[in-house]
């Protein structure tokens, strides 16, 4: 059965707007008075209409790398109150989650006077909720997901980190079913809710065209293992940092058609947040992102040990998706490679590159995404509030205790 794309991504990001006081020069007015017929003085008045200068806001100090953290900007932060982030997919060891879970374990959110509460959540449950402010920052499965959703729903998100610099997602393959992706045409992919992007446009790119060339169908559940077994479909797509290295585990074997081995851009691994939440708390955004990118730097320089943090937060949590321990560690290791073996750009890690992701939308846009429109990226993504948490030697800039 035809599967409705369900393409989501928010919108626009947030364009400040400065104000402008015009200057007048001061002017006076002068009564005087008549000479008396006794030859009296005469009195002069003089009333400074000048207006009062405007008040001025007072700067919030700067972090400084190795300094105390400044006690303004910690009032600043605190005045957020409780700030919420919603995971992409529970608290598994992926990026835009691991880096965040680290952070939050480790104390970074509160060196930095902020109060976080971090819940477990899906990428496409998070984009109403951050757009009505009801949660400050989630993670986004892609970029495009991001966009896709705020163009149609007018959400008002800004992109902040994109970590990962390709795309996560493969087609994967009955093992024999096919020799090359032609072998796709006339068959059926299962999917979970759409056809993810990358596959989509690796299947474009080869001549087939979803509803045309093959056919998709909904899956139920989450176990590759029990979809790989479904006779009516020849694959699925999946996330290459976990359906495959589960298949891999039981012994199944398989084909995977990787997307970025046909050129298709991609990303993975997205925080965001809302134009009102920005707005409104510039330096609680700045420093919440400050700490996931040092909770990020954590968790590539020890992956292991970063999944175990996640493996922990997933058992306390009650562990409603039946993740383990192996699949987490399993899991972070491949997504941490990709993640730091990023060639495409020589940006700090997290800092969006609007190349990349602009060269992202225009090949989706190919296949039908954002109704087939290129959209302007420049209202939903901000390229500069994360590179300024680097120093010149690409290392978060960090207070003293």
């Amino acid at each position: 059965m035809p599967v409705r794309r369900a393409f989501f991504i928010l919108v626009p990001l947030l364009v400040a707007a400065a104000c402008s006081s015009d200057n007048t020069n001061p002017t006076s007015t002068t009564a005087t008075g008549g000479s008396s017929a006794t030859g009296g003085t005469t009195v002069s008045s003089v009333v400074d209409t000048t207006p009062p200068p405007p008040d001025t806001i007072t700067p919030i100090s700067a972090v400084a790398a190795d300094a105390p953290f400044p006690a303004d900007r910690c009032e600043a932060n605190k005045s957020a109150g409780t700030i919420n982030y919603l995971s992409g997919f529970d608290f598994s060891a992926s990026a835009s989650i691991v880096d965040v879970l680290v952070a939050k374990q480790k104390g970074y959110f509160e060196d930095l006077c902020l109060d976080v509460n971090v819940k477990p959540s899906f990428s496409t449950d998070n984009y109403p909720l951050i757009a009505a402010n009801e949660a400050q920052f989630a993670s986004g499965g892609s970029f495009s997901e991001v966009v896709d959703y705020a163009g149609r729903n007018d959400a008002g998100f800004v992109v902040l980190a994109v970590e990962g610099r390709t795309g996560i997602d493969a087609l994967i393959v009955k093992d024999g079913a096919t020799t090359q992706l032609s072998d796709v045409k006339g068959k059926t992919i299962g999917v979970k809710g759409a056809i993810t992007p990358s596959v989509a446009a690796m299947l474009k790119k080869a001549g087939l065209t979803e509803g045309v060339d093959y056919q998709t169908a909904l899956l139920d559940g989450f176990d590759p293992k029990i979809h790989i077994a479904i006779p009516e479909i020849i694959g699925f797509p999946g996330f290459k940092s976990s359906e495959p290295l589960q298949l891999k585990a039981a012994g199944i074997p398989f084909k995977l058609y990787d997307p970025a081995d046909y050129g298709i851009p991609g990303s993975f691994g997205v925080l965001y947040t809302n134009a009102t939440f920005l707005g409104d708390f510039p330096t609680a955004t700045e420093d919440f992102m400050r700490a996931a990118m040092k909770g990020l730097a954590d968790a590539l320089a020890d992956p292991e040990a970063a999944a175990n943090i996640a493996v922990d937060m997933i058992n306390a949590n009650g562990n409603a998706s039946h993740l383990s321990a192996d699949s987490e560690i399993a899991r972070w290791n491949v997504e941490s490679k990709l993640v730091s073996n990023s060639t495409a750009s020589d940006l700090p890690i997290g800092v969006p590159d609007p190349n990349l992701l602009q060269n992202e939308v225009t090949t989706y846009a190919g296949i039908g995404l954002f109704d087939g429109q290129v959209p302007d990226i420049t209202t939903i993504l901000n390229t500069t509030l994360v590179k300024s948490l680097y120093d010149d030697n690409k290392k978060v800039i960090w207070p003293s205790k």
